[in-house]
């Protein structure tokens, strides 16, 4: 009789085995998650006038918290009567900015303080009510012949406050590599939206140093960047010959780019006449350094330093025509993104992160 052959019991998989399965199943849903992320960014990154969106409403019309249905932007009447000054939070060159309050709703109003600059306040609203979009602040009403702009209110403020608002205990769960290169996308791709903007290609003038820039953007609740201060982007049309300049005034220092600043030497005086015109390459010029204040110094921004190197040498190149895009630029930081969350995800490199 044939002895039977002894049988090996293989059910259970051995403990490696398991352990190798739910690392793996870790790294497949992290990497799930930001091709989730990354593809939802990329469809919201349409070419149309406010980009595919749900919470946006057609032109003309708002929708503000828990409301459901679209209000057409309040009028003057609705505004005089309807919106109610708290405080003041704020006041630049052009504009003095009130928390204010319209149907137990926390709103912004933006009223003009300088004569002066009427034509730049009707500029800053015809582009807020153009670029209406994912990455702009959303408009609630205007008056024109008040001068005066009504905005949805954002409690935690310009991005100039990041650091502070990650040092509170709500949000320090927030103060990580990941979230903070995914602010420095959401940075880039609003300036990728106004280089392709349904206006043309739109040149962030407002920013000859860090600060300046920053107070130019707000940090959303849910951590994501609007773009709130479009009182200064002037068009380039470069088949037509159409450059810019930012302002009337010499410009000095690292942060501009090289071509904003006065060719001539200190021994010919600086004349607004005198001084070339660029394009919006400029603000390539300024994109590793907006960065690398997103980054800031927690674990793991170092690394993510490290893989923007080539991209940020590329970005500082002193001849314009030789800076990649903002579109080549927003690639790849969603490529390192992806990249790093994959390592983050995979046994033997996590002490990397």
């Amino acid at each position: 009789v044939k002895k039977k052959p002894h049988l090996v019991r293989r059910e259970f998989a051995p403990r490696e085995v398991s352990s190798a399965s739910l690392a793996l199943l870790l790294a497949a849903i992290l990497l799930l998650n930001v091709l989730l992320y990354l593809y939802l960014s990329k469809f919201r990154i349409s070419s149309g006038r406010a980009e595919t969106d749900p919470t946006l409403c057609p032109f003309g019309h708002f929708k503000l918290g828990a409301v459901k249905n679209c209000s057409p932007w309040l009028s003057c009447e609705a505004i005089n009567r309807e919106v109610r000054k708290l405080k003041c939070v704020g006041e630049g060159a052009v504009k003095k900015v009130f928390l204010s309050e319209w149907k137990e709703n926390k709103v912004v109003l933006s009223e003009l303080t300088n004569s002066e600059l009427k034509e730049d306040f009707l500029h800053g609203l015809k582009m807020l009510k153009a670029l209406q979009s994912k990455h702009v602040v959303r408009l609630l009403g205007f008056c024109e012949h008040q001068f005066t702009i009504l905005t949805e209110y954002h409690p935690l403020g310009s991005v100039r406050g990041l650091n502070e608002t990650l040092h509170m205990p709500k949000y320090k769960g927030m103060n990580t590599w990941h979230h903070r290169l995914m602010l420095a996308i959401d940075y880039v791709s609003v300036i990728q939206y106004l280089h392709s903007s349904p206006l043309g290609t739109l040149v962030m003038c407002d920013s000859n140093d860090l600060d300046k820039v920053l107070s130019q953007y707000l940090l959303t609740s849910d951590f994501h960047i609007l773009v709130n201060d479009l009182d200064a982007l002037p068009v380039v049309n470069r088949s037509a010959g159409r450059l810019v300049k930012c302002g009337h005034r010499e410009l000095r220092g690292e942060f501009v780019a090289p071509e904003q600043r006065w060719p001539y030497g200190d021994e010919v005086p600086f004349e607004d006449d005198l001084m070339p015109p660029y394009d919006e390459k400029t603000d390539i010029w300024k994109i590793p350094d907006v960065s690398n204040f997103f980054l800031g110094h927690v674990e793991g921004s170092d690394v993510v330093r490290l893989h923007l190197f080539d991209i940020h040498a590329a970005c500082k190149k002193e001849d314009p025509s030789e800076r990649p895009s903002a579109q080549v630029v927003l690639d790849t930081y969603r490529k390192v993104l992806t990249l790093l969350i994959r390592e983050a995800a995979m046994p033997g490199t996590r002490e990397m992160l």
